[in-house]
């Protein structure tokens, strides 16, 4: 079918109610900017689930940054969203006021410079993210272990996807098929989502990001709605086997580990954290797992989980803004509250 038959298909589908979920921020992004809930028809329901790496970091780990970051000779490396996401008092935009010293970049390769330039700070970059940023991480440990730089470490909070799809999937999320994340695929390949297709009988397509390939996808979805298959609609980037390079980079720092996602809690196996030969450049990554909201009213669980839109929130467009978040899905603009509040 070509780019019109299938927006009509979409638009008239008159089967089954069906519930998608993306489970990747910039997909949350593109399906807003590109008003693509408006082209679909109401039996078919597009949800965000947690993709967003800012959006389901916990409340902890943005705590101990902004205690970081308030410690003498030391300065927290970040990028621009992990400024403003809120911890259990605080965000560090908010910190900086009282003294705490964060640093945006635009690449984690920047504190390399920062840390050669002053030798007398202790620089902690605040690695967030999924399968498809570790790997960067990893080649940052190597240029700081050759050039023996003792002053970088890193603070993660690293996390992996199969895992909590699974964890949605076993506590009622009740999904039809999942736009799978095309950024994470390139590093892991397609074939990581086939136990979970097979295992709960739901389709997973593999898409790109223009509004061209979501509206594709979304087709396959609808077409395969009950066959536990997957199917990569992103060919150009992703292959069924993923980057052998990257993820033996990966595997030579990193282990898998348990890890708390905001509003959802702790999620067997589904985090990554320093290798025990290189705990001398963790800054405390270890202890992180509480996870208190600062607006008790938030529903960015519920909302990471697929069980509320963000329209249903209390929060939502009120007191919640971009400007005056009060969870982690409004800060982030891969945050399926900052996209709903977007497309208003």
């Amino acid at each position: 079918m070509n780019l019109e038959e299938i927006k009509q298909f979409l638009k008239e589908y008159d089967g089954p109610k069906m519930r998608i979920m993306e489970v990747c921020g910039s997909h949350t992004a593109a399906i807003s900017k590109n008003g693509i809930r408006g082209m679909l028809s109401p039996n078919i329901k597009l949800l965000s689930g947690p993709g967003c790496p800012v959006c389901v970091t916990p409340t902890a780990y943005v705590d101990r940054l902004v205690e970081l970051a308030m410690t003498p000779d030391t300065c927290v490396v970040t990028f621009g969203d992990m400024l403003r996401v809120p911890g259990s008092k605080t965000s560090l935009s908010e910190s900086a006021g009282v003294g705490a010293k964060a640093v945006m970049v635009y690449s984690p390769m920047d504190i390399i410079a920062m840390a050669e330039k002053e030798p007398q700070t202790n620089f902690i970059f605040a690695a967030v993210g999924f399968e498809t940023t570790t790997p960067v991480y990893a080649l940052l440990l190597d240029e700081v272990i050759e050039k023996d730089l003792t002053n970088v470490k890193l603070l993660t909070a690293l996390k992996t996807m199969p895992g909590v799809i699974d964890e949605l999937c076993r506590n009622g999320a009740e999904m039809d098929g999942f736009l799978a994340p095309g950024h994470v695929a390139a590093v892991t390949g397609s074939d990581i989502f086939k136990p979970l297709a097979e295992n709960y009988q739901i389709p997973f397509v593999v898409s790109g990001f223009e509004g061209t390939e979501i509206l594709y996808a979304l087709y396959e979805l609808v077409k395969e709605r009950g066959n536990g298959v997957v199917k990569n609609c992103y060919p150009k980037v992703v292959t069924a086997e993923g980057n052998e390079k990257a993820k033996k980079l990966v595997t030579q720092y990193f282990m898998p580990a348990d890890a708390t996602w905001r509003g959802m809690g702790s999620i067997p196996g589904t985090g990554l954290v320093l290798r025990p030969e290189y705990r001398n450049y963790d800054a405390g990554s270890l202890l992180l797992n509480e996870d208190n909201k600062k607006n008790k009213a938030c529903c960015c669980d519920k909302i990471l989980m697929g069980k509320m839109s963000p329209a249903e929130c209390p929060l939502f467009a009120k007191v919640c803004k971009p400007l005056t978040p009060q969870g982690a899905c409004m800060v982030s603009t891969e945050g399926s509250c900052h996209s709903a509040f977007a497309s208003m």
